[in-house]
C-alpha cells in the first residue's frame, strides 16, 4: 500500500476545508430542520395527540385515511389552489409592469421604486393590522365606496369576499418583492438591441412585446414558481386577519396544520397535512431548480 506524500495530504486538506467551514451550518440545519423533518414524518405514521406525554401510537395509514375523508381539509386544498389562482397570474403580469415603468431614465423615478418597494420592508403583522381597519365595517375602503354600496361590502366577514380580500394583501406585499427581480433582468439587456429594433420599426410598447417579454422570460418562469410556493405556504394574512374564517372560506393548508397542531392539539393529523403541503412545494420547488437550470447562471433567487 503506498504511503500518502506531503502533497496528497495538501490536496486532501485542500478538499476537505470547503466541508470545514460549511460544518457549523449543517450542524445547525440538522439539529433544526432535517431532524425535526424526520420526526414530523414519523409522526405522521402515529398517533400523537391531546396528551403529548404519553409516548406516540403507530396507526399505519390511519391518518391519511382520515385526511381523504376530512370535508375542511379539501376545502383548504381548493382555498390555496384558488390562492395560487389568484394570486400568482397578477404577480408576475403587474411586477414585469412596475418594473418597466421605474427602469426609465426620469427625474425622481428613484423616489417610485422607493414607494413599490416599500410594503415589501412592511412587517406582514402591521399590514395585516393596517388594511383589517380599512376592509372594518366602517374603515375607509366602505368609506369611499358609501356613494356605491351605502351598506358597505363585508370584506372580511362575507364567505364571498374573505378569501379574495386576504389575497389583495399578499398582492400589494408582493408587487415590489418581484419588481426588483424583474428590474435585474430589464438592467442586463443591452441597450443597443432596443435601438436596432426601433430601427426595424419596433418602438413604443411593441418594443417591450418584441424584446422585453422574450429576453425576460426565464425570469418571469422563475417568479411565477416562487410566487406558486410562497401562495401555497401563506399563513400570517389570514391568521391575521380572518382566522380562516368565515365558515372556513379563507383557511388555507398551512392555517389548518397550525389549527391542529396548536388549537386541537393533534400533533400527528398536523404532521400529516404537513407531509402533504411538503410534496406540493417540493413539486414547485422541483419546478424552479429545472427553470434554474435551463435559464443559465444570470437567474438568481
Amino acid at each position: 500500500m503506498n504511503r500518502l506524500t506531503a502533497k496528497d495530504w495538501v490536496l486532501i486538506s485542500q478538499r476537505l476545508t470547503p466541508y470545514l467551514f460549511l460544518l457549523p451550518a449543517m450542524v445547525i440545519l440538522a439539529l433544526t430542520v432535517f431532524w425535526p423533518a424526520l420526526q414530523a414524518f414519523y409522526l405522521s405514521f402515529t398517533r400523537y395527540e391531546y396528551d403529548l406525554t404519553q409516548m406516540p401510537q403507530w396507526v399505519g395509514f390511519a391518518n391519511f385515511q382520515r385526511l381523504s375523508k376530512d370535508p375542511v381539509f379539501w376545502q383548504t386544498l381548493v382555498n390555496t389552489l384558488l390562492y395560487l389562482v389568484g394570486v400568482v397570474p397578477i404577480l408576475v403580469i403587474a411586477p414585469l409592469a412596475l418594473a418597466i415603468l421605474v427602469n426609465q431614465k426620469l427625474r425622481l423615478m428613484h423616489w417610485f421604486r422607493a414607494a413599490y418597494y416599500t410594503p415589501v420592508v412592511i412587517s406582514m403583522v402591521v399590514a395585516g393590522i393596517a388594511w383589517k381597519w380599512l376592509y372594518a365595517e366602517n374603515g375607509l375602503l366602505n368609506q369611499l365606496l358609501k356613494g356605491i354600496f351605502p351598506e358597505g361590502i363585508p370584506w372580511l366577514t362575507s364567505p364571498r369576499f374573505a378569501l379574495y380580500s386576504v389575497m389583495a394583501v399578499t398582492i400589494w406585499k408582493g408587487l415590489g418583492y418581484y419588481m426588483v427581480i424583474y428590474l435585474a433582468g430589464l438592467q442586463s439587456i443591452p441597450t443597443d438591441i432596443y435601438e436596432a429594433a426601433a430601427i426595424d420599426g419596433s418602438d413604443g410598447v411593441r418594443k417591450h412585446w418584441d424584446i422585453t417579454v422574450p429576453l425576460m422570460k426565464p425570469y418571469i418562469a422563475l417568479v411565477a414558481v416562487i410566487s406558486a410556493i410562497s401562495a401555497t405556504k401563506v399563513f400570517e394574512e389570514v391568521y391575521i386577519m380572518t382566522q380562516g374564517g368565515p365558515r372556513n372560506s379563507s383557511k388555507t393548508i398551512v392555517y389548518y396544520l397550525y389549527e391542529q397542531a396548536f388549537t386541537n392539539l393533534e400533533i400527528s393529523y398536523a404532521c400529516t397535512i404537513g407531509l402533504v403541503l411538503f410534496l406540493i412545494i417540493l413539486g414547485l420547488s422541483i419546478v424552479r431548480l429545472m427553470i434554474n437550470q435551463q435559464g443559465g447562471d444570470n437567474i438568481t433567487a
